[in-house]
C-alpha cells in the first residue's frame, strides 16, 4: 500500500518536472535564439539602438503585462478548477468569456500605447514604441490559448509556439534592421529625414539607430502573429475532441455571461498586478538611468543610452536565460497546486512545492556560479562586438548572477502563491522590494560613479527581497518548510566545484588557444558532468528525486554504474 502511494506521489512530482521541463527546453531554447540574433543585430544598430529598442521594450511589457501577458496563468488556474471536476461546458464558456475579455482589453491597451508613446520614452523612441502597439493586441489572443491548453496540462503547444514566435522574431528583427538602415537612406521614416540628407555625425548616428531599433520591433509583433497562427492551427485540429468532452458533460449549473466575465476579471486582476508589480523594476530602472542620471550629472544621453543598451540589451538577456527553467515550473505549478488545494490535499501540495523548489536550485545556482566565473568570455561568445566595452559588460553580468538565483525562487514562489488562492501577498511583496530597490538606486546614482553597475546591484537587492518574502509568504499560508541543506547548500557546493573547474579548463585553453570565444566552450563542455557527479558526491539529491527528473532512471543507471549512487 505504502509503496503504492509513494509511486503515485512520483508520478505526479514526474508529471509537474516534465511538463515544466518541456516548457523549460522551449524557454531555453528561444532565449538562446534571442540571444543569437541579438549579436548580429547589435552588430546592425550598435549599443545606442540596442538601448532605444530595450528602453521602448520595458514600456511596452509594462502595457503588456497589465493588459495580456498574465492571461495564461490566470486562465489555466480557473480552467483547471473547472475541469477537475468534469465542468467541460463552463470551461469551455471561460475560454470564450476570455477571448472577449482580451479582444476589449488588448485594443484599449494598443491604442493608450500608440497614442502615448511620447509619454513613457524620449523622442528618438517613440515610433519605436509605436510599433510595439499592435502587438499587444494580438498576444492576448494567443495568450487565451495557450492557456486553454496549459488548463489540460499539455505544455507542447505552449512550448512549440514560443520556439517558432523566436524564430520569426530573430529573422524579421535582424532583417528588418538591416533593411531600414541599408535600404531606406534616401527615404524618411516615421517623419525623420532620410539618412543620406543628414551631415552632422551625431544626428546620423541617433538617426540610424532608430531605424535599425523600429526593424528590430517588427520583428516582435511577427513573432508573435507567427506564434498565434500555429496555435490556431493546433486548435482546430484538436477541436473535435474538445467537442466530444463538453457534449458528455450532464452538469446542469451552466455559469452565466455575467459570472463569467465576474470570474475572469477577479482571477485576472492580482494575475496582472502581481506580474506587473514584479516587472516593474526594469521600467523603474530604466527611467531611473536614462533620464534621472544623465539630468542630475549633466551627461551626454546618447552615451548613458548605449551603457543601458550594454546592460539591458546583453548582461540582463544572458543571465535571463536560466530563470527560463524557473518561469517554466512556475507555468506547471499553478493548476496543479490549485487542484491540490482544491482537493484539501495540503501534504501533497507541500510534497511538489518542495521538489518544484529544488529542482529549480539545482539548476539556477550552477548557472549563476558559471555565469560569475566565466563572465568575461560568455558575454564575447554571444556578442563578439562587445570587446571595446567588455569590462562593463563582464563587471555587469557578474553583478547580475546571484540574481538569477533569487528572481528563479521568487518566480515560482509567486505562482504557487496564485495557486494557493494568495494573489494579493506577491504585489505587496512586490511594491516593498520595488520601494526598497528604487530608494537605494538613486542613493547610488546621486553619491557614487558606479554607472549602470548601480541597476546591477539594485536589481539583484530586488530579486534577494521578493524572492525571501515569497518564501516565507508561502510557508506562512500552507505550513510549508523548505528543506535547506539539499535544496540549497549542497548544490551551491557542488557549483563551487564545477566552477572551480569550469575557470580551470577555461584558462588551460586560452594558454594555448589564445582565444577567449574558443576557449570558453569546452569549460562549459567539461562543467555539466562535473557538476552532476559533484551533486551526487556530496549527496545533494536522493535517487528517488533523480528519478523524478525527465530521463531520471537512465540518469540512476549512470550514477550507480560509476558507483556514484548505492
Amino acid at each position: 500500500m505504502n509503496n503504492s502511494i509513494s509511486t503515485k506521489k512520483n508520478s505526479a512530482m514526474n508529471s509537474i518536472i516534465t511538463q515544466a521541463g518541456i516548457l523549460a527546453a522551449a524557454g531555453f531554447i528561444s532565449r538562446i535564439i534571442g540571444l543569437l540574433y541579438t549579436s548580429p543585430l547589435s552588430g546592425i544598430i550598435g549599443d545606442l539602438g540596442l538601448g532605444y529598442y530595450t528602453s521602448a521594450y520595458n514600456y511596452y511589457t509594462i502595457i503588456l503585462l497589465v493588459s495580456s501577458y498574465s492571461i495564461p496563468s490566470a486562465i489555466s488556474k480557473v480552467m483547471a478548477g473547472k475541469l477537475a471536476v468534469g465542468e467541460y461546458k463552463n470551461a469551455h464558456r471561460l475560454f470564450v468569456g476570455a477571448l472577449i475579455y482580451v479582444l476589449v482589453i488588448g485594443a484599449i491597451a494598443s491604442a493608450f500605447l500608440y497614442f502615448g508613446a511620447g509619454l513613457f520614452v524620449e523622442e528618438d523612441a517613440i515610433p519605436v514604441l509605436r510599433v510595439f502597439a499592435p502587438t499587444i493586441f494580438i498576444y492576448g489572443i494567443l495568450g487565451v490559448l495557450r492557456g486553454y491548453f496549459q488548463a489540460h496540462k499539455n505544455m507542447v503547444p505552449t512550448s512549440a509556439s514560443q520556439i517558432f514566435e523566436q524564430i520569426a522574431n530573430a529573422l524579421v528583427s535582424v532583417g528588418a534592421a538591416y533593411f531600414l538602415i541599408t535600404f531606406t537612406t534616401g527615404h524618411s521614416l516615421f517623419g525623420a529625414a532620410p539618412l543620406s540628407a543628414i551631415t552632422d555625425p551625431k544626428e546620423y548616428e541617433i538617426s540610424r539607430a532608430a531605424r535599425g531599433a523600429i526593424g528590430s520591433a517588427l520583428g516582435t509583433g511577427t513573432g508573435v502573429v507567427i506564434a498565434l497562427i500555429f496555435m490556431f492551427i493546433v486548435y482546430m485540429k484538436i477541436r473535435p475532441g474538445f467537442k466530444k468532452d463538453i457534449a458528455a458533460d450532464k452538469h446542469e449549473n451552466i455559469d452565466s455571461a455575467r459570472s463569467i466575465i465576474k470570474m475572469i476579471t477577479l482571477i485576472v486582476t492580482p494575475f496582472i498586478l502581481s506580474t506587473a508589480m514584479s516587472n516593474l523594476a526594469s521600467t523603474v530602472n530604466n527611467k531611473l538611468f536614462t533620464s534621472f542620471y544623465p539630468y542630475i550629472r549633466h551627461l551626454e544621453n546618447t552615451e548613458v543610452t548605449s551603457h543601458w543598451g550594454i546592460f539591458a540589451g546583453k548582461s540582463m538577456k544572458i543571465s535571463n536565460i536560466p530563470i527560463a527553467f524557473a518561469s517554466a515550473m512556475a507555468a506547471a505549478m499553478i493548476p496543479s497546486v490549485a487542484q491540490l488545494i482544491a482537493a484539501d490535499k495540503k501534504a501533497e501540495a507541500r510534497d511538489k512545492i518542495g521538489l518544484a523548489v529544488k529542482a529549480t536550485m539545482l539548476i539556477s545556482i550552477p548557472c549563476a556560479v558559471g555565469l560569475f566565473v566565466l563572465a568575461s568570455p560568455v558575454t564575447l561568445l554571444l556578442y563578439p562586438n562587445t570587446l571595446p566595452n567588455i569590462t562593463l559588460a563582464q563587471h555587469s553580468l557578474m553583478a547580475l548572477s546571484s540574481s538569477v538565483i533569487f528572481f528563479a525562487l521568487s518566480t515560482l514562489n509567486s505562482s504557487i502563491l496564485q495557486g494557493l488562492g494568495k494573489v494579493n501577498t506577491p504585489i505587496i511583496n512586490a511594491g516593498i522590494a520595488l520601494a526598497i530597490q528604487t530608494a537605494v538606486g538613486v542613493v547610488l546614482l546621486l553619491f557614487t560613479n558606479l554607472d549602470v553597475f548601480s541597476i546591477a546591484i539594485t536589481s539583484t537587492l530586488y530579486s534577494a527581497i521578493i524572492a525571501v518574502l515569497n518564501q516565507l509568504a508561502v510557508r506562512r499560508n500552507i505550513g510549508y518548510k523548505q528543506e535547506m541543506l539539499r535544496t540549497f547548500v549542497l548544490p551551491f557546493a557542488a557549483s563551487l566545484i564545477m566552477g572551480g573547474a569550469a575557470y580551470g579548463v577555461y584558462r588551460l585553453v586560452l594558454h594555448f588557444t589564445g582565444s577567449m570565444r574558443l576557449s570558453v566552450i569546452p569549460a562549459i563542455i567539461v562543467s555539466i558532468p562535473v557538476y552532476f557527479i559533484a551533486l551526487l558526491l556530496v549527496r545533494a539529491v536522493t535517487e528517488e528525486e533523480l528519478k523524478a527528473f525527465p530521463k531520471g532512471t537512465s540518469l540512476v543507471r549512470i550514477a550507480k554504474k560509476l558507483r556514484l549512487m548505492k
